[in-house]
């Protein structure tokens, strides 16, 4: 499971909940000591200086990646979430400086590792392998991975987590919504808390090593009999709660791929949507985090390679159904039939003013077009993305009646968004039509 050369620095994991609150302390008043200064610089211009001008400068936003990769964990996750789903709502030099959160992280130090591995496996844990790979493959939010070869010959990727993640999870999470609070980024009055609930429900889930194991299984065993997709298998006996233990699987990044022919960029886009649809329709258990580091390419195979399986999840029955009807209505022109359809979803509220509610319906349809689309898409010649974005944002600006949609679509169309991102710069051309018709 090879990653890209990474040349980040090994910094220690701060661990203890007073630690981490006092370094999120610090942000916030370092934040707000330059708010203050450049309010009085604004004000000595003559200007009358806006809150949220103050607030999201390039220079506020620098501090709060830095100080969010630092810390790793809960905290740099949340980062991560804010940067890919108010990206688009961010001006461009700051969303390009949170989107580092998405780039490596820093790594332990090794007597940091080491401790963490002697609390999971003993303190003679080394004796079981041949070669343990100290400086890792890659570091990320909640964990790093490791090149490891075992004494009995298996060559394994192996994920240690880092110290506390666990502990901090809920205060970290708490911690980074007063800044978003603070920062102007969560319009007033719109209520988070269901976002933060589920935030950390699923935080301590992708901090359950052993669940991802059983996810990981779990997606191998579903796609045993299609060879294009490669799913690493688990090592139970090197798995716990805080290190996953899985086959190496020698792969390059699926963006690589940008340089490809043509026909093999449609063919991977191809297999990864076509997959989409099936988790959703078919299996009802989804991965559910779309950052392009999550696909893997093997040259030598042409295989899709799916890793990180922490975000899995679970959709009921129902769930499927519906997006079914509200995808049906959509192809059929049918507007009562999606109207009906996007209420019991939860898109749509009764009291949704008019505008609004005509402003989503139009977002859907546009949405529908790749789908509509005779033959193959081409994600390449398309500014569907800046309009639905532009779209987006005009509703975004009705802060009055913005609501947070139920927590399962919010995950869906994180997983959508993704993909379709993906699919865009790969320029691919993919007929769409022909995936979702089985499943409707």
């Amino acid at each position: 499971m090879p990653h890209r050369k990474i040349v980040t620095k090994a910094i220690a994991v701060p661990a203890s909940r007073l630690s981490r609150l006092a370094r999120l302390g610090g942000l916030a008043s370092s934040i707000a000591g330059s708010v203050a200064a450049e309010g009085a610089r604004q004000l000595a211009r003559g200007q009358r200086p806006r809150m949220g001008d103050l607030l999201l400068t390039p220079a506020n936003a620098r501090k709060v990646a830095d100080q969010l990769a630092h810390m790793r964990g809960a905290a740099m996750k949340m980062g991560q979430l804010i940067s890919m789903d108010a990206g688009d709502m961010l001006p461009p030099e700051l969303a390009q400086i949170l989107a580092r959160l998405r780039a490596d992280a820093h790594h332990m130090p090794g007597p940091q590792l080491k401790k963490v591995l002697a609390e999971a496996w003993g303190p003679d844990w080394l004796r079981r392998f041949q070669k343990f790979d100290v400086h890792p493959l890659a570091a990320a939010s909640i964990g790093q991975v490791h090149r490891a070869r075992t004494k009995d010959g298996r060559d394994l990727a192996i994920k240690v987590q880092y110290p506390g993640v666990r502990r901090s999870i809920d205060s970290d999470v708490d911690n980074v919504a007063s800044l978003m609070r603070i920062s102007g980024l969560v319009p007033k009055g719109v209520d988070i808390a269901p976002m933060l609930a589920e935030a950390k429900r699923q935080l301590h889930e992708e901090a359950d090593y052993e669940r991802e194991g059983r996810c990981l299984s779990q997606f191998g065993a579903l796609l045993a009999d299609r060879p294009e997709y490669l799913v690493p298998r688990l090592h139970p006996d090197l798995t716990t709660q805080s290190v996953l233990a899985m086959d190496h699987v020698e792969g390059r990044p699926i963006d690589d791929l940008d340089g490809a022919p043509q026909a093999e960029r449609n063919r991977v886009l191809t297999l990864l949507i076509d997959l989409l649809f099936r988790e959703l329709f078919e299996f009802r258990l989804m991965q559910t985090d779309p950052n392009f580091a999550n696909y893997r390419y093997a040259p030598a195979t042409g295989q899709v390679i799916l890793l990180d399986f922490g975000a899995t999840r679970a959709f009921p029955d129902d769930f499927a159904d519906l997006y079914r009807r509200l995808l049906r209505a959509g192809l059929a022109g049918d507007r009562d039939g999606v109207r009906a359809a996007a209420m019991e979803i939860g898109f749509l509220a009764e009291g949704t003013p008019e505008r609004l509610e005509r402003a989503m319906l139009e977002m859907f349809e546009m949405s529908l077009e790749p789908l509509r689309t005779d033959g193959a898409f081409d994600f390449g010649a398309t500014d569907l993305a800046l309009r639905m974005r532009e779209s987006g944002m005009a509703m975004a600006e009705d802060r009055e009646h913005f609501q947070i949609p139920p927590m399962d679509t919010l995950f869906l169309q994180r997983k959508f968004g993704g993909i379709y991102m993906l699919a865009t710069r790969m320029k691919a051309q993919v007929n769409l039509r022909a995936l979702i018709e089985p499943h409707l």
